[in-house]
């Protein structure tokens, strides 16, 4: 049985604005300690060439662009959880708080994100393509939170700025309970 007991929001989440600012700091600081100007590169890098430099450095903003592109869709998903519980919370009468309020009786606060996507396409005016991107961007997180040991088969390849423009789409188009 469901427990009836509220989330307490921490108000640790982070807003896309943030996590874009985080991203273009690390670069940047990346791209500095890469480069040539930097005095103390050359004790890090004895005896390396410069294209096995600039390989190295390649390699550590891939990196950090999966893992920023993990924080986006960890956002994400705390944006359509919060959502949701605000949803139940508030006993809106529309029909997807209607939905949602069933969901939650029945499953509590641990309803899957694919259930919470589904009742978006449902009951929603929000482009199915977006939440079909949504739902491939999430298999995308599950390969990246689960180690990357497989070869994942979502369609597509991601990277950061695909991550970023599906996320801002995300928020310019569905109408979230504040």
């Amino acid at each position: 049985m469901p427990s009836a007991r509220r989330v307490t929001f921490s108000g640790e989440h982070l807003p896309l604005v943030q996590i874009a600012q985080y991203y273009s700091d690390i670069e940047a600081s990346v791209r500095n300690y890469f480069s040539f100007e930097n005095q103390r590169l050359g004790e890090r890098f004895v005896g390396y060439t410069p294209l096995e430099i600039e390989l190295e450095m390649t390699s550590v903003l891939a990196e950090h662009a999966r893992s920023t592109s993990m924080s986006i869709l960890a956002a994400l998903e705390a944006t359509f959880r919060m959502d949701f519980l605000q949803r139940c919370y508030k006993r809106r009468r529309d029909p997807l708080s209607r939905y949602f309020r069933e969901l939650h009786k029945q499953r509590g606060q641990y309803v899957p994100l694919k259930d919470i996507f589904s009742q978006w396409q449902l009951h929603s005016n929000v482009p199915r393509s977006i939440i079909s991107d949504l739902d491939r961007a999430f298999k995308y997180r599950h390969w990246l939170a689960h180690g990357r040991y497989w070869t994942p088969k979502i369609g597509r390849e991601y990277d950061y700025d695909d991550i970023y423009a599906l996320a801002e789409s995300i928020y310019n188009s569905f109408p979230f309970e504040e």
